[in-house]
């Protein structure tokens, strides 16, 4: 008998080696080589093995010039979940084989659960191995009075199976239109001597899913730990098979919930997806902006209203900044929702151009609603917020701001401008500060909103505060 094969895997880009490496030489990064065994079957063919004849098709590839390739766009699987279909980039493509990552008790499960059962004219297999079909279908039955539907999933079969070879028997039997594993950390195969979650595992167990959706047409969705360095678990190799990758992130105790693509083949990877959690379920965010500003602004100095986008979508959020002495020698710096480095600059900014002192000052921002937006037109409302805290001023409740600031003071242009100043426009906002080089984009349109066009930081203070 053949013995087993003792090799070592870098957990962060895949590469194999027969003896331990401090460096990897195909990433670079220390210290991410694991040691695991490998069964004498374990090869390319394994993969191939673990998939019943019956899931596979057997026509033939062939190659064909490219000039000959029909140019078409691609069908597309409704969700019937417009955030998830946003994000997507407009639905599920057949064939393709997504990759869900979140924190621990996020929602990863109750979303594609509630995604699944609001999809009747589907067949969903949805394989969990973590929770029993009791547990799932309690959170079924919630989901179901929640939306009102008497339906609980009458079109879902639940399998709790964490063999990859009984899972494939039973999507030969089922042959189902769409494919959930829930998670692949828990999913193992014969052909792999090893424990379920190693990184031979998920490799072999993703490779055998991959292969089945690509043959089959039938998209597949795959959950992913999250580690603690806040990416998905397993080798960096399971992100770069799969077609998408969608993260779904938030604070747990806050109210909201971002669904962001950080890789997608087939749509931008720019677009967001808001929820809010409820007792019931998630709820859809169609109109972000009414649920991220505050109505009791009146008065309140430290708050600054900006117009930003995430994708294609506009949203007026609101930026909250706290400024006070420094209790020890050295001041803090803390923000949520922005890019810390960001914040250090943009104060040097204020502190270099403006004048304004802060060296001696605690610093703290934060996004409302627990939401992370990395749209740099936020730079404009965090100076402006910056500034309103520690003069204790606050700002004029119709105002609201857009722009990137330079390190030179410059407020530079930004992006879809005519859709941030109708957004403004929609919600009530009287005034509007925007880049002075966005003024061109606007020629002959006409708004109901007071726009203000500045061309320093020096200028949009001003007008904030005389």
């Amino acid at each position: 008998m053949a013995k087993s094969k003792t090799a070592y895997v870098c957990d962060n880009c895949g590469y194999d080696s027969t003896k331990w490496l401090g460096k990897c030489p195909e990433c670079g990064q220390w210290n991410t080589f694991k040691e695991v065994t490998i069964a004498p079957s374990s090869s390319s063919s394994s993969v191939r093995s673990s998939i019943p004849a019956s899931v596979l098709s057997r026509g033939k590839n062939a190659a064909v010039k490219l000039s000959e390739i029909p140019l078409q766009d691609l069908p597309r699987i409704d969700t019937h979940d417009a955030e998830l279909n946003r994000v997507l980039g407009g639905g599920l493509v057949p064939g393709s084989i997504i990759l869900l990552g979140g924190d621990p008790g996020i929602g990863k499960s109750t979303l594609l659960l509630q995604t699944v059962m609001g999809m009747p004219e589907k067949d969903v297999l949805y394989v969990s191995g973590e929770e029993s079909a009791h547990q799932l279908k309690m959170r079924a039955e919630r989901l179901a009075v929640s939306s009102g539907s008497a339906a609980t999933g009458n079109s879902v079969e639940v399998l709790c199976e964490t063999s990859l070879e009984k899972v494939f028997d039973q999507i030969s039997e089922s042959a189902p239109d769409l494919v959930v594993i829930d998670s692949i950390q828990t999913l193992e195969t014969e052909t792999v001597d090893s424990a379920p979650g190693n990184i031979t595992q998920i490799r072999e167990c993703a490779s055998a899913l991959l292969r089945y959706a690509k043959t089959s047409g039938v998209p597949v969705i795959l959950i992913g730990h999250i580690n603690k360095e806040g990416t998905i678990a397993g080798p960096k190799i399971l992100e770069h098979i799969v077609d998408a990758v969608i993260q779904f992130e938030g604070d747990r105790q806050g109210l909201y919930r971002l669904l962001r693509s950080i890789k997608n083949r087939f749509g931008s990877t720019s677009e967001i997806g808001i929820y809010e959690m409820q007792q019931s379920g998630l709820r859809l965010v169609a109109n972000p902006s009414e649920l991220l500003l505050s109505d009791e602004r009146e008065g309140m100095s430290g708050i600054a209203i900006s117009a930003a986008v995430e994708g294609m979508r506009p949203f007026l959020i609101e930026t909250q900044a706290l400024v006070s002495t420094a209790a020890y020698g050295t001041p803090q710096r803390s923000a949520t929702g922005f890019d810390q480095h960001r914040l250090n600059m943009l104060l040097a900014v204020l502190e270099k151009k403006v004048g304004f002192k802060l060296v001696q000052k605690d610093v703290f921002i934060n996004i409302a609603g627990g939401i992370k937006v990395t749209d740099m037109a936020m730079d404009l409302s965090v100076l402006a917020a910056v500034f309103s805290s520690n003069l204790d001023m606050p700002i004029d409740t119709g105002y609201c701001m857009c722009g990137e600031v330079g390190l030179s003071g410059e407020v530079r242009p930004v992006s879809r401008i005519e859709q941030r100043i109708s957004e403004a426009e929609k919600l009530g906002f009287t005034d509007i500060l925007i880049p002075k080089r966005n003024i061109g984009a606007l020629k002959g349109k006409k708004y109901s909103i007071h726009i203000h066009p500045v061309g320093k930081v020096e200028e949009a203070l001003k007008e904030l505060f005389g």
